[in-house]
């Protein structure tokens, strides 16, 4: 296929994505040191690190560029040949997958922007080769991995000792589970690792937020630290600033690199303190219950009334989470959604189905939602399988913060939110109090570190992400809990009107009683720099 007929459709469906020129030259600069590197470009697609390579051996001197790259896309490396003739360079470029080419560890330098292929369609064999390849290496991968963990690894083996690897990943290096084998390969295998933020958006058409690794003296690790470099966007890498250091925890997520040291010693103190404990410690969470198909198994009561279908339903929380930006959600509530329009009841005959709900079921056979996964992996198909209600609903995709709401209601939920199951010693004192106390700075700060910035700067929390969701503890809700009951009102009316860092305040007062802890206005200046970081990326163009 011609390459002026690669589609963007196309390029995404193999995680193509075109790199800024000026981060091509700012990773080409960094890692390439005399005119006899050798230079490799992975998945190098239309050849913007082998240029820029290209570009920085000229500024050396040299006169025997060895620059070769790896694409899978025919028409992309004929392209590819054909930008680097145009910038008067020649490369080796070998049309084939890059996760079944043997380890060579002969370059001094690897540069390049691995293809990012989420896990749900890295898949088959393609995935089966990546995972041997990242194995090769002693780094086990989930299947939950995108193809970029496996990607980096692979590519570090193609570095000699002493050499360096330079990529642009998925900021998901620093915040998800299943990278934790990747970041401890790299802090075992590299002398030095260094990470470039960004405060804005890179790729113009990308929602996906970046980071640049640096990694630099195979086989002369372990480090203990990262070297940090705060940068705005691209352009701003022509002066990035002061590099920091940062000590990481192991294999724990790297998102505190957002954080200043003083404010990160703040943060670990208070997780410490006996005035905080993570969600976990207050009780169970998981995912709601999983339909196959929402539009079919959650029905408005209008719809569940006129097909006879009432006794046959449960009632739910409707899909969606925006009802449940409050402190609780109350029987009148759901009748007020009910009346609404929203679908508040779930189709689930428990028994045999009686003839209008086996009527439904024919209807629904008819347009095919057996098929649907999760139905045709369960039988019967229009059966969905039972959670009790939950004490709490969470909200885990959220544009300002994750929420708590209590489920007066007694509601089921569907997997558009999660469940929180409290501990029988601390149900009650959580149903009336966590869904308020959550609101205090430091667990305001410590959704943003223990979620992900997803596109357009939503925050997202799976379950066990949010059993590391900081709370205030039940000693210290329960010391509170007058001083909670009188700002609860003050801070509806706060969080309705959309001033939520004011009812932040109000919390904090009431859980502190005057006595905040050390370092409050550090993490509270934190909390609204994160915010607004990955609120701005949501908005940008």
């Amino acid at each position: 296929m011609p390459a002026s007929r690669d589609s963007a459709a196309a390029r995404k469906a193999r995680g193509a994505f075109f790199t800024p020129e000026a981060i091509a030259r700012y990773l080409a600069d960094w890692g390439i040191r005399t005119p006899d590197d050798r230079v490799l470009e992975p998945a190098c697609g239309e050849a913007a690190f082998l240029v820029a390579a290209g570009r920085r051996l000229a500024a050396l001197g040299s006169s025997a560029m060895q620059l070769e790259g790896h694409e899978l896309h025919p028409a992309s490396a004929a392209r590819a040949t054909e930008v680097l003739a145009a910038h008067g360079l020649t490369a080796r470029i070998t049309t084939e997958d890059f996760f079944g080419v043997t380890p060579s560890p002969r370059f001094d330098a690897v540069l390049g922007n691995p293809p990012y292929v989420r896990y749900q369609a890295f898949r088959g064999e393609s995935r089966a080769v990546a995972r041997a390849a990242a194995l090769r290496a002693g780094v086990q991968l989930t299947n939950l991995a995108s193809s970029w963990a496996a990607f980096t690894v692979h590519a570090s083996l193609f570095v000699r000792p002493g050499g360096r690897l330079g990529l642009v990943l998925p900021a998901e290096l620093l915040s998800v589970n299943y990278a934790a084998p990747v970041r401890t390969y790299l802090m075992n295998r590299f002398a030095r690792v260094r990470l470039v933020l960004f405060a804005e958006r890179v790729f113009p058409d990308v929602l996906e937020e970046v980071v640049l690794l640096l990694a630099d003296g195979l086989d002369e690790g372990p480090t203990a630290h990262c070297e940090l470099i705060q940068a705005r966007n691209a352009d701003d890498l022509a002066d990035p600033g002061q590099i920091t250091r940062w000590e990481p925890r192991g294999a724990d997520r790297w998102s505190a690199v957002h954080l200043d040291e003083a404010t990160r010693r703040a943060y670990t103190a208070m997780l410490h303190d006996q005035g905080c404990a993570p969600l976990a410690q207050w009780g169970q969470t998981t995912l709601g219950m999983v339909t196959g198909r929402n539009t079919y198994f959650a029905l408005t009561g209008a719809e569940a009334r006129r097909r006879g279908l009432v006794d046959e339903c449960l009632r739910i929380s409707p899909p969606g989470s925006r009802h449940l930006r409050q402190q609780a959600l109350s029987a009148t509530d759901v009748t007020a959604l009910d009346v609404a329009g929203r679908r508040t009841w779930l189709f689930r005959p428990e028994a045999e189905p009686s003839a209008a709900a086996r009527r439904y079921i024919r209807l629904g056979e008819r347009e095919g939602v057996q098929t649907a996964y999760k139905c045709r992996v369960r039988s019967p198909w229009w059966r969905v399988p039972y959670l009790r209600p939950a004490d709490l609903l969470l909200t885990y995709m959220n544009a300002d913060t994750a929420r708590l709401c209590t489920n007066d209601a007694g509601v089921h939920h569907l997997n558009s939110v999660h469940g929180v199951y409290l501990a029988p010693e601390h149900r009650d004192l959580g149903m009336r109090y966590l869904p308020l106390a959550a609101l205090n700075s430091i667990s305001l700060l410590g959704a943003e570190l223990v979620g992900r910035s997803y596109g357009g700067g939503v925050l997202k929390l799976e379950p066990r992400e949010a059993d590391r969701w900081p709370m205030p503890s039940p000693a210290l809700i329960a010391a509170r809990a007058n001083g909670l009951d009188s700002v609860r009102e003050r801070v509806g009316v706060l969080v309705a009107a959309g001033r939520l860092f004011d009812a932040s305040a109000l919390i904090d007062e009431a859980l502190y009683a005057g006595q905040p802890p050390p370092g409050l206005p550090e993490l509270r200046a934190a909390r609204q720099r994160l915010h607004e970081r990955r609120t701005a990326r949501g908005g940008s163009r």
